[in-house]
Order: structure tokens, then C-alpha cells, then sequence
């Protein structure tokens, strides 16, 4: 392709919280957008199946309209802007983009998570972008790092709090704000959390961007279903309000790491110190940390949720596509090779554990249970005995480091002991 000065037009499929975010921003910051670009940057046109419900929402020269094909087709769209989620209608809307030779900007998590190395490639074979800063972090810059500015880096670690309704649930928990489904509730009511939250409070949403971000990090296919996924339904303010006596707070960490040429992958509530940076990550907020051999450590902090955070993103792409364009350079940056690399089985993960258990308050009980602990090979590294009230005592125990299924047959059996009323709960510790 050869260089351009012709604006470049911008089709957004998809009008809802994103979409318009896009939109707006596309609109209030066109001329900071121009003169980043060289050229203006013009929304054209915008699908919504409830196009006519949305009339008077887009400005004088910008087209409303209810089939996406219209968007597909016109000769006006350089960018295509998917914005309406899933992989059913999604998926066949950016594939015949990208077969078309239009340049394509998603914030389609799931879509990514399934597919991405499938796009990617395709995008690679039409000459086309394919861009999706916005599936991970919304308004946080992390996928252009881990392609671009990291791309110097064996990235060693990925660790994180990716979804930002589940962090403000907890922060609200450990604020004294009441049980989950009280501060869900709330957090619906101010927007936080969907009318159905199940992807949110159950880890999913943080498991697709965790697939997104080891795929890219560690080049390798990792699959949606391989990573460990547990969400915050069990927690209670008990379990919150304990840690913190014990120097943790609690957090839904996405956590990946290269282990002995494998990966580990696993989403799930998590104890972490005060000490480490990511305990004071409060509200909607995002936290990623990338290790990597060269550089080290990195975070990068932003608000995760918004349709303006992520349109934020989204613009941005559509500004590093823009100039693309009119430099004659799309497809520069290549699909990366992703390897089949082997992801760790969940009963080999290693970690530390908090368990919360009642028992009977009575001599030798400790003894039985540390006897389970031992013959697993799970080694104890603190016990904390809370209040004793009717012969009942609960117990906190601290574990060493210790893989997953030795802990797990060791509860079995602690649960079977006569002595123990209740295993109430187990959080993994990350240090």
C-alpha cells in the first residue's frame, strides 16, 4: 500500500455502553485525533439492531443503521469497530471483515480468548490490523506492551485483577459494606455489575483475559478450558475480615506463570499481603503485573470498566490503524508463532493455602487434624484458634507451599474426622 492523505472512515457495529463511548470520543476529540493521525479520523457509520430506537444519538453525517452487513460493504468503512460481544454473530462479522481487507478493532474478550490465534492469522493473510486493546483492562494499556514493548522480554509471570465489578465487590466486603449479595445488589444498582453477573462473580470474565494474556505473553495456544477457574461465591465477610487480621486482603487474581517449560494458569479469590501493590487496588480498578527476564517487574493501573475507559482503548487502536493507513503499513505487526506448550493440570499446581474450619473444642483435635495434614505431605506453617462458643472452636491454619491434589485428599480426609463439625473455607495465598 502506498501513502494516503484521504480521511479515514470508521464503522462501529455494536451501540451499546462501548460503542458509544467510542463514538463519543471519536466525536469530542476529532481534532486531537487529526492532528495525531495527519489526517481525520470519521465515524461513518454505526449498526444496531435497535437503530431506530438509537435515531438522534449520532451527529449529521454519520449513518444509522440495523444491519451490519451495510457497514461491511461500504466503501466509506476502512475500520471496522466490532463492538457487540459473543461468538456467534461476532465472530462471522469480523471474519468477513477481515476477508473483505478491512482493519478490524474488537473488544470482544470471549471472541479472543476462543479464537484469537484464528484472527490473528487470517488478519496476517489479508494484509489487514486486527487490533483488541480493549478486551483486557478496558481503559489500561496492556495488549500493545505485551506485543510491542515487551516483545523484547521472555515474559516469565503475568499476574493480575482483571475484572473490575469483582473488585469492587470485595473492596466493598473488606470495607465493611456487607455480604456478597448485598454489595452486588449495589453494585448493580450504580452499574457496576450486569443484571446477570454470572461471567463477573464466577471468574469466567477474568479466565478469557487470562487466556488472552498468557497466549500473547508466553506466544503459546492456551485454551479457555485449561486454566483453573474459581469465582468469589463462597466468599464471606469471615474469611475477609480474618485475613485482614492476618496482613491480607483479598482479591480475584488472574495468575500465569512459565513453570519447567509449562504454563500455569489459574484464576481464583486470593490472600495477598498488604505489602505487595496490588492489595491497595480498590473499586472498578484494574491491576497488571507482566514480569518479564529483561526488564522486571511492571504494573500498569487503570480503570477497568466504563464505556469512556473503554472506548478510550478502543480509539486507540483505531488512531494506531489510522496511521497505518495513511502510511501504507498495515499488517506490520505479524501474528506471533504461538507453540503448543503444555498447561500445568489444576492437581499440580502449587500454592500456599488459608483453611477456615470448625471443630470440636477439645484436646487432641489439632493433633488429628495436623496427622491428615502430614500424611499428605502438607506441612503447617501457622495455626490461629478464634472464638470457642458451645464446645465449638474455629480454627484458621496457614499452609506451606504444597501442589494442589496433596492438599485437596488431605482436606477429604480432615473432613471425615469426627472432631471436625465443618471445612468452612480455603483461599490460596500468593506471596
Amino acid at each position: 500500500m502506498s501513502h494516503t492523505d484521504a480521511p479515514v472512515g470508521v464503522g462501529i457495529i455494536g451501540f451499546g455502553t462501548v460503542g458509544q463511548g467510542t463514538y463519543t470520543i471519536l466525536r469530542d476529540n476529532a481534532p486531537t485525533i487529526a492532528r495525531q493521525v495527519g489526517v481525520p479520523v470519521e465515524p461513518r457509520m454505526v449498526a444496531d439492531i435497535r437503530a431506530a430506537e438509537l435515531a438522534g444519538r449520532v451527529g449529521p453525517g454519520v449513518e444509522l443503521v440495523s444491519d451490519a452487513r451495510q457497514v461491511l460493504e461500504s466503501p466509506d468503512v476502512q475500520i471496522v469497530c466490532e463492538l457487540i460481544g459473543g461468538v456467534g454473530v461476532a465472530a462471522d462479522i469480523v471474519r468477513q471483515a477481515l476477508s473483505a481487507g478491512k482493519h478490524v478493532v474488537t473488544a470482544n474478550k470471549e471472541l479472543l480468548a476462543r479464537q484469537g490465534p484464528e484472527l490473528l492469522r487470517l488478519a496476517e493473510e489479508n494484509g489487514c490490523d486486527f487490533y483488541f486493546e480493549a478486551s483486557v483492562g478496558g481503559g489500561i494499556p496492556i495488549i500493545s506492551p505485551l506485543r510491542v514493548g515487551l516483545a523484547g522480554n521472555r515474559v516469565e509471570r503475568i499476574l493480575g485483577i482483571v475484572n473490575g465489578t469483582t473488585n469492587y465487590i470485595l473492596t466493598a466486603m473488606a470495607s465493611g459494606g456487607g455480604d456478597l449479595p448485598s454489595v452486588l445488589r449495589e453494585a448493580q444498582e450504580l452499574g457496576y455489575a450486569e443484571a446477570d453477573p454470572t461471567n463477573d462473580v464466577e471468574g469466567f470474565d477474568s479466565r478469557y483475559k487470562l487466556t488472552i494474556l498468557a497466549s500473547l505473553g508466553f506466544q503459546a495456544r492456551v485454551q479457555v478450558e485449561q486454566i483453573l477457574c474459581e469465582g468469589i461465591t463462597r466468599l464471606v465477610p469471615q474469611d475477609i475480615e480474618y485475613a485482614r487480621e492476618l496482613g491480607y486482603g483479598v482479591k480475584l487474581l488472574a495468575i500465569a506463570r512459565r513453570i519447567d517449560g509449562r504454563i500455569e494458569a489459574r484464576v481464583h479469590p486470593t490472600l495477598v499481603p498488604f505489602s505487595h501493590p496490588i492489595a491497595s487496588v480498590a473499586g472498578v480498578n484494574n491491576a497488571i503485573y507482566v514480569t518479564g527476564n529483561a526488564v522486571g517487574d511492571t504494573m500498569f493501573f487503570g480503570p477497568g470498566a466504563g464505556g469512556l475507559a473503554a472506548g478510550s482503548a478502543v480509539v486507540g487502536d483505531i488512531i494506531e490503524i489510522a496511521r497505518n493507513i495513511r502510511a501504507g503499513s498495515c499488517g506490520r505487526l505479524r501474528c506471533p508463532e504461538f507453540r503448543d506448550l503444555p498447561v500445568l493440570p489444576a492437581d499440580d499446581i502449587t500454592a500456599r493455602y488459608y483453611v477456615r474450619m470448625r471443630v470440636k473444642d477439645a484436646p487432641g483435635v489439632l493433633a488429628a487434624i495436623a496427622s491428615e495434614f502430614g500424611a499428605e505431605g502438607v506441612s503447617i506453617a501457622a495455626v490461629i484458634q478464634k472464638d470457642s462458643h458451645e464446645g465449638v472452636a474455629e480454627i484458621i491454619f496457614l499452609t506451606h507451599e504444597v501442589r494442589e491434589k496433596s492438599f485437596r485428599d488431605a482436606l477429604e480426609k480432615i473432613e471425615r474426622l469426627p472432631v471436625v463439625e465443618q471445612v468452612c473455607a480455603f483461599i490460596r495465598v500468593e506471596e
